[in-house]
């Protein structure tokens, strides 16, 4: 099976203790890549360095790289983004909305809500659940997940491609990892952002201390390198709607990138964007937030444009997705707002 689909797959949100180790007394100092390297069952030694390098290796509660040398007495924990025995999978006759298939793949529209594979507090009722019950014999990849090339977050609503065959499997895993797929998310964000169109750049890792979120670090030892291309779209002065295109595909990474500019995704909870971060102090706009949250309970971000080269005939398929009704609506009140209001940015 082809590792690179383990670095498609964007991480959990939470980390679960895999392995737990107390170095003996009277061990000499030796690096952690290479004490770990004969302590996990079948682990390589470059396995381990990205599980350092992904802030999954604690040494007595903290994260170390993988040149930390062990001493005796150090406790140490591998964290990883899975729990362990959660493989089990039980086949559930769940709908799916399937925009294209045929005999190497399918388009999916993912609705807001759904979880993509079993996890922690969600073993039920996640697309791989229904996939199970909807299609035979669908391919394994490297974390035991039957069809899964990528993954978007349980509420970001839009498209995922899902492989069929093992070929279909490791040609698409190669395309994400070559970065050639066209990947567009419609996002609407607190602020007014000024550019008209901008790059983001910087390193995602898991934040140092709220491990629920990403965020960009300079080091370029720490994380993996993360590019987002933005536009806007429409302005609503206290918000923004805009199109991001990615050209690396990490956790969180438009919702880490956008809260780094200054700019949380609109209603998500995770980067404080929950908050009234712009606007007025009057009672009549709070109320009006209150209800274009409860009109898009969830952050507000659509996976709507996936673009990649058929693994079987080698033509270039682009599918694209409509906002869903709870986005609409939401967006709906901002334009009326706007036509009432002076919303300049202060």
């Amino acid at each position: 099976m082809n590792n690179n689909i383990e670095e498609n797959l964007d991480l959990e949100d939470e980390l679960f203790e895999h392995y737990r180790f107390e170095v003996p007394k009277g061990q000499a100092f030796l690096r952690i890549d290479k004490y770990l390297m004969y302590l996990i069952p079948n682990a390589t030694r470059n396995k381990i360095q990205n599980a350092a390098t992904n802030g999954n290796i604690f040494v007595n509660d903290v994260p170390v790289k993988s040149n930390y040398k062990v001493k005796p007495f150090d406790v140490i924990t591998v964290m990883l983004s899975h729990p362990p025995f959660e493989n089990h999978i039980l086949p559930e006759d769940i709908p799916l909305n399937i925009v294209y298939e045929d005999d190497a793949l399918l388009l999916i529209n993912k609705e807001p809500g759904m979880v993509v594979h079993p996890g922690h507090g969600n073993y039920t009722g996640t697309l791989v659940n229904a996939l199970a019950h909807h299609f035979d014999n669908l391919p394994m990849n490297s974390s035991e997940r039957p069809g899964l090339v990528h993954r978007i977050d349980k509420d970001t609503s839009g498209l995922l491609v899902v492989a069929k065959t093992e070929a279909a499997m490791t040609h698409l895993a190669k395309q994400f990892e070559a970065k050639t797929t066209e990947r567009e998310y419609i996002a609407l964000v607190w602020g007014n952002v000024v550019a008209d169109s901008g790059t983001i750049e910087g390193n995602l890792a898991r934040h140092l201390k709220d491990r629920m979120q990403m965020a960009v670090f300079d080091d370029p030892e720490i994380g993996k390198p993360a590019i987002t291309h933005y536009k806007v779209l429409e302005r609503f002065g206290y918000v923004t709607l805009i199109s991001c295109k990615l050209e690396t595909g990490r956790t969180h990474q438009i919702r880490a990138h956008m809260k780094h500019i200054g700019h949380p995704l609109f209603n998500d909870e995770r980067y404080g964007g929950h908050l009234i971060l712009k606007g007025t102090t009057f009672t009549k706009y709070k109320q009006f937030i209150e209800n274009c949250f409860k009109a898009l309970p969830r952050q507000a971000l659509h996976a709507k444009t996936l673009g990649f080269v058929h693994p079987t005939t080698g033509e270039m398929m682009r599918f694209d997705t409509e906002l869903p009704q709870d986005f609409k609506d939401c967006i709906e009140k901002w334009q009326n707002y706007v036509k009432s209001h002076n919303v300049d940015e202060e």
